[in-house]
């Protein structure tokens, strides 16, 4: 069982509870963004409002958290590497996470300020609570497990999100064999179980992952000097060169991930697909995404993170370019087969080399600039898909429009020396 587990990259305790914080927060991300929340928000909860009025203040409210934690991650970041403090935050927007998604079984028909302020609280906090879970990654693993291991977190991920996402469903579609008086009942109390499954999951990483110390334990580190140590971080880019060029080519070619990944099922809703075939796609890339993730880990082992990167990345073209003549279910089925196979992949291996060419000391300051790379990505490519398809009139251009963020970011992650970056880390 060992051995097994060592070659899927949780060899240790502490390993093995750092994945699993992937399992649990993926309740939060599949559940709460992805599908249930977004139908109950445009039925019921904005019930009240016109359906693009209501879908533009959905837009806007997602748009404002992200943006709110890119600023504040990298600040929060520094002063967790400060005072070592990085799971004393975890904890904190886990358990603001977790209360927000509890919430949110109170928000009925109208309640749509409220719901949009929790979904806020919600993304903003998972989001926040990731970067410092993802601080942690260079602190339990060897530089030739970080691969490894950051994989199997996104696989733990993927089948956690999917296993409660299925129980929503069942919820969702079958109350009364629940005891539960009708849908709307079964989605809130599936609010309350998400909450729970995240909580739950969440306490091996408290428990088991030590907290990494203080880059100086006998430096000082008010907010002052966490914005002092956070300007002398953005002053040494400069030594950190490819780990820098790296975050510039995550942040073009994670445009394109986030946007496939948030406007798919808005695009198959636009084009006629049925609801049922949307949630079982959503479904569908939970599942396939879990082997793939794990494949991918091995992957980077044999070939070089950086290549197995670029392969996640051409096939990105592929489904962009594919995107264009979805028409029928079993197309749209297609595409989310290629999705899953690695979009787990991609995100994983992107971290897990970022956290190489990084000086540890430093991790949570440095994953706070990742974060906001990550943040600002998802930002960006929804904006740009939003705006092609205004100016075509058809979101069958904008999907093809994506193709340029992964050949640009393809492109940048081509000049990335990662040897040098990681020589540079670690002298």
């Amino acid at each position: 069982m060992g051995g097994f587990l060592k070659r899927l990259g949780l060899e240790t305790p502490a390993q093995r509870a750092w994945a699993m914080y992937d399992w649990g927060n993926s309740a939060f991300i599949t559940v709460i963004v992805t599908a249930i929340f977004p139908i109950y928000y445009q039925t019921v909860v904005a019930a009240d409002l016109e359906p693009a009025q209501a879908t533009a203040r959905f837009s806007y409210v997602t748009s404002g958290a992200l943006v709110l934690v890119a600023l504040l991650s990298p600040l929060l970041g520094a002063l967790a590497d400060a005072r070592a403090w990085r799971k004393r935050f975890l904890t904190v927007w886990l358990l603001i996470g977790v209360l927000a998604t509890a919430a949110m079984a109170w928000v009925g028909e109208g309640d749509w300020p409220l719901g949009l302020t929790l979904f806020a609280i919600g993304n903003v906090a998972v989001l926040l609570s990731i970067v410092f879970n993802d601080s942690l990654l260079p602190h339990i693993a060897r530089e030739e497990q970080v691969d490894r291991l950051s994989a199997a977190g996104y696989a733990l991920g993927y089948l956690g999100g999917g296993l409660l996402l299925a129980v929503n469903l069942a919820l969702y579609l079958q109350p009364e064999t629940f005891g539960l008086a009708d849908a709307g009942v079964a989605i809130r109390v599936g609010f309350v179980l998400t909450a729970i499954w995240w909580f739950v999951f969440s306490l091996p990483v408290l428990r088991k992952v030590p907290e990494p110390p203080a880059e100086d334990a006998s430096a000082s580190a008010g907010l002052g000097d966490a914005l002092r140590r956070l300007a002398s971080t953005l002053s040494q880019l400069r030594r950190y060169r490819q780990a820098f060029l790296l975050l510039v080519a995550v942040l073009v070619y994670n445009d394109g991930v986030s946007t496939i990944y948030r406007l798919a099922t808005i695009y198959g809703t636009e084009i006629g697909l049925p609801q049922s075939s949307l949630i079982t796609a959503i479904l569908l890339v939970q599942f396939v995404g879990v082997p793939f993730a794990f494949l991918f880990g091995s992957l980077a082992a044999r070939i070089g993170t950086k290549r197995a990167i670029l392969i996640g990345l051409s096939v990105y073209l592929v489904i962009s370019v594919f995107g264009y003549f979805v028409t029928t279910s079993t197309h749209f089925f297609i595409m989310a087969i290629l999705v899953a196979m690695v979009q787990g992949g991609v995100q994983s291996l992107s971290r897990s080399l970022f956290a190489s060419m990084i000086p540890p000391e430093k991790s949570s300051e440095f994953f706070g600039f990742f974060g906001v790379a990550e943040r600002f990505a998802a930002v960006l490519g929804p904006l740009v898909f939003g705006y092609v398809t205004a100016m075509t009139g058809s979101s069958r251009y904008a999907v093809v429009s994506v193709v340029v963020f992964f050949l640009v970011g393809g492109a940048l992650l081509l000049k990335v020396d990662v040897d040098e970056g990681v020589r540079v880390a670690r002298s």
